[in-house]
This record gives structure tokens, C-alpha cells and sequence, in this order.
């Protein structure tokens, strides 16, 4: 599972990015917000990322900085929200605005962000609100410390055990019932890969 890549930035675009790193290319798919913010190409980047793994594709996800992965995470968990879609989501607005939009329920400016329709947007308030009104997710501090962090490592255990053949539903289910809040990766991975191996 890729977590961080630091390389040279080779290709740039609405499409995505290419990093280089150690002779490497990796092709990463980052919001319009991360785009706008990395430096022309040539320059060292560093990106956090979320590996996606299907059974057609791996794809990367790349994003500047950790308050942006907390948030793509929280959206993947909203029903009907894939990594595309969830990144098209924070490619609507800076994040900041999207948690205060979302943390008070905005439905309304919620729906200016497209491909974002009424439906959607009432489930991304109704599932991520709570977590998204988190003052020190909305000043661009920590993640929260409940459901943010732990959100957080539940998605990225989910994807570890996926790359290690697990079906998708057993991974969640199984780091579900072994996860909670303070918990770090390393033990979610862990009492998951104990639970569905017992």
C-alpha cells in the first residue's frame, strides 16, 4: 500500500500528475485544489495518498496535505460516493469551506459543486456533518480525534487488507468490529487480519 510519494513532479494536468520517484513514474489523480497548489512541473513534490485497489485497477489519489485525505475519506464512506466522485467533491471548493458547508448542513451550496445533485448532497450532510463541524478540521488544524483519525484508519486498513486479497466487504466488516478511536493503524491491521483469519 503507497501512503506518501516524494519525487519529481514530470506531468501536470487537469487529468492528473506523474511523479517520478527514483526513476518511477506514478501516475496520481489529485483534486483541483491540490493541482492549483503544487508547483509547475520539474519541481520535488510531496503528496500523502490513498491506494484503490479493484479488481481491474490500482489507482493513486494524491492530496497536499492531511486534512484533505481526512476528508476524502469521510466522503468514501457516504453511500454512492466512489474515490472519483469524492474527489470531484473537494475539487468543488477549498476544503475549509466544504466542512463548514457541510458541517452546518448547507445542502443547498452543497448541490453548486458539479455532478453534485440534491439527493447526494443530503446524504453527504446527513453522514459526514457531525465530523465535518469538528473546529479543528475546520481551522485547518488535526483531524478530529473521533471520527476523523478513526475513519481515517479504518479506510487505509480496508485498502491494506484488500491488496492482500481480502474481499472489500469482509476487510470492512472485519476492521469494523476491531477498530476503535485512538487506535493506530498498525493494531487495526493487525486485530483484523486476527478476526478474519480465526
Amino acid at each position: 500500500m503507497i501512503a506518501r510519494l516524494e519525487g519529481t513532479l514530470v506531468e501536470k494536468s487537469a487529468d492528473g500528475l506523474v511523479v517520478d520517484v527514483a526513476g518511477v513514474g506514478y501516475a496520481v489523480h489529485v483534486s483541483l485544489q491540490t493541482l492549483a497548489a503544487l508547483p509547475s512541473a520539474g519541481a520535488r513534490v510531496t503528496l500523502l495518498v490513498h491506494t484503490e485497489v479493484r479488481e481491474d485497477a490500482i489507482e493513486l489519489f494524491g492530496f497536499e496535505h492531511a486534512r484533505e485525505r481526512t476528508v476524502f475519506h469521510l466522503l468514501r464512506k457516504v453511500k454512492g460516493l466512489g474515490p472519483r466522485i469524492s474527489l470531484a467533491v473537494l475539487s468543488g471548493m477549498p476544503v475549509a469551506d466544504l466542512c463548514r458547508i457541510i458541517g452546518s448542513g448547507d445542502v443547498a451550496r452543497l448541490q453548486t459543486i458539479p455532478g453534485v445533485g440534491r439527493k447526494l448532497a443530503e446524504r453527504i450532510v446527513v453522514e459526514c456533518r457531525e465530523a465535518m463541524g469538528d473546529p479543528r478540521l475546520l481551522d485547518g488544524g488535526a483531524a478530529p480525534a473521533a471520527p476523523g483519525s478513526l475513519a481515517e484508519a479504518q479506510a487505509e486498513a480496508v485498502s491494506a487488507l484488500v491488496n492482500l486479497g481480502y474481499k472489500r466487504n469482509e476487510a470492512e466488516d472485519a476492521v469494523r468490529k476491531h477498530s476503535k478511536p485512538g487506535t493506530s493503524l498498525e493494531t487495526v491491521i493487525r486485530a483484523a487480519l486476527q478476526g478474519l483469519s480465526a
